[in-house]
C-alpha cells in the first residue's frame, strides 16, 4: 500500500490461448514415420497447438526427437495403466492415426473430441479378395497416399499438406560413426535393407544375394536382429565390399547410416519410409503387397528419387494387404520374377 492507496497490478502480455493435442499412434516403424506431416503441421498451423503422441515403447525413439512432439506417452503391457496417464494431461481433442479396438478405448476414456483416420478396410478387402479396385485417387488418377489420408483428420483444425515430406529426427549421440564404418565405406555407400515385417514382403535370400552382387561398390545391409542369420548369408556370399549391420544397431542407429547412404533398396518396409523421409534416392521392391494401398514411397520434394519395382500383371497379386510367411500360391512369382537389372539403372550414381 502506498499513500493508503492499493497498487495498480500490473500484467505482462496475454498468454496465447493453448489446446491439447493426443496423437494415437500405436506401430509399426513406417506407419509412425508417415505421422510426421501431421505432427508438423499440427505445431506450425495450429495456433498454441502443444502436441503429444502415444505410441508402443519400442518404437518411442522414432518421436521423442522431434522438436514439433511437446510429449511422447509410451504403451507397455498395460493399456489400462497408459489411460489413466493419458486421463491426467486433460487433453482438448484426440487425434487417432492408428483406428482399432485400442485406441478405441484410449478415446472413448479420454472423452473429448476425436477424429479418426479413414483406414479402408472395405475397399482393401474388395482389391484383395476380388481385384477390385475402389481406392482413392488424386485427381491425376494417382493412389492417394495415406499421408493425405492422416491430414484429412487435421482438416477441420486447418491443417493443410505443406509438402515437405516426411521427418524423422536423429540427434548426433545416436548415429553410427563413421570411423565404424569399413575405411572404403566411408567415401560412400549403397544400403541394402534386407528386412521387412513378412516373408512375402522380402526377396528370397537366393535373389538378395543376386541383387547385392550387382550393386556397384560398397553395399551396408541393414536389418533387425531376426533378419541376422540372412544378413550373414548374403554378407558371406560378397566378402569385403559388404558390412554387415544386421542386428547390430538400434533403429535411430540403423537409420544413421540409411541418412548417409548414397541410395537405398528397400522392401515395403519402415526403411523405405526411412530413406524418403532423410530424401535419399530409394529403389522400393513390391511383393505381395501393392502401392495402390497408399503406402509407396513418399518424396514430394523430390518424387523422382523414389522408385517402385514389382511385377505387375500377376492375378494373384495383392495376396494381402499386409503379407504372410509363405505365398499362398507356392510359386512367389511376384519376387521370384524382380527385374533386378532394371533395379540396378536406377541406382543413384
Amino acid at each position: 500500500m502506498l499513500n493508503g492507496q492499493e497498487p495498480r497490478p500490473t500484467f505482462g502480455p496475454t498468454p496465447s490461448p493453448s489446446v491439447k493435442i493426443l496423437v494415437l499412434r500405436f506401430s509399426s516403424i513406417g506407419d509412425i514415420v508417415l505421422t510426421s506431416p501431421v505432427l508438423r503441421g499440427l505445431a506450425q498451423q495450429v495456433k498454441g497447438a502443444e502436441v503429444h503422441v502415444a505410441t508402443k515403447e519400442g518404437f518411442m525413439d522414432l518421436v521423442r526427437h522431434n522438436p514439433h512432439v511437446s510429449k511422447v506417452h509410451a504403451l507397455g503391457d498395460d493399456l489400462g495403466d497408459l489411460i489413466g496417464r493419458l486421463k491426467a494431461e486433460r487433453f482438448d481433442e484426440v487425434v487417432d492415426l492408428h483406428h482399432n479396438l485400442r485406441t478405441a478405448r484410449v478415446k472413448r476414456a479420454l472423452g473429448v473430441p476425436a477424429r479418426s483416420f479413414p483406414k479402408l478396410n472395405m475397399e482393401k478387402w474388395l482389391l484383395v479378395n476380388l481385384h477390385v479396385d475402389r481406392m482413392p485417387r488424386y485427381p491425376d488418377g494417382r493412389p492417394l497416399h495415406i499421408v493425405d489420408r492422416y491430414l484429412s483428420t487435421v482438416g477441420h483444425l486447418g491443417v493443410r499438406n505443406d509438402g515437405q515430406g516426411l521427418d524423422l529426427f536423429v540427434p548426433d549421440d545416436r548415429r553410427v560413426p563413421m570411423d565404424a564404418l569399413p575405411a572404403a565405406h566411408r567415401m560412400g555407400y549403397v544400403v541394402l535393407a534386407i528386412g521387412a515385417a513378412h516373408a512375402t514382403k522380402r526377396l528370397p535370400p537366393h535373389r538378395l544375394i543376386e541383387l547385392a552382387r550387382s550393386v556397384p561398390g560398397p553395399l551396408v545391409l541393414v536389418g533387425g536382429k531376426e533378419d541376422r542369420s540372412v544378413g550373414r548369408y548374403v554378407a558371406d556370399a560378397l566378402g569385403g565390399r559388404v558390412f554387415d549391420a544386421t542386428g547390430r544397431y538400434d533403429l535411430l542407429g540403423s537409420a544413421s547410416l540409411i541418412e548417409r547412404a548414397r541410395s537405398v533398396i528397400a522392401h515395403d518396409s519402415g526403411a523405405m519410409h526411412i530413406a524418403c523421409a532423410f530424401h535419399r534416392p530409394v529403389i522400393s521392391v513390391w511383393g505381395n503387397t501393392v502401392p495402390l494401398f497408399g503406402m509407396g514411397p513418399y518424396q514430394p520434394l523430390h518424387p523422382e528419387r523414389a522408385m517402385v519395382s514389382e511385377v505387375t500383371g500377376l492375378s494373384c497379386r495383392p495376396c494381402s494387404k499386409i503379407g504372410s510367411d509363405h505365398c499362398p500360391k507356392g510359386h512367389f512369382h511376384c519376387m521370384e520374377k524382380q527385374d533386378l537389372n532394371a533395379i540396378i539403372e536406377h541406382l543413384h550414381p
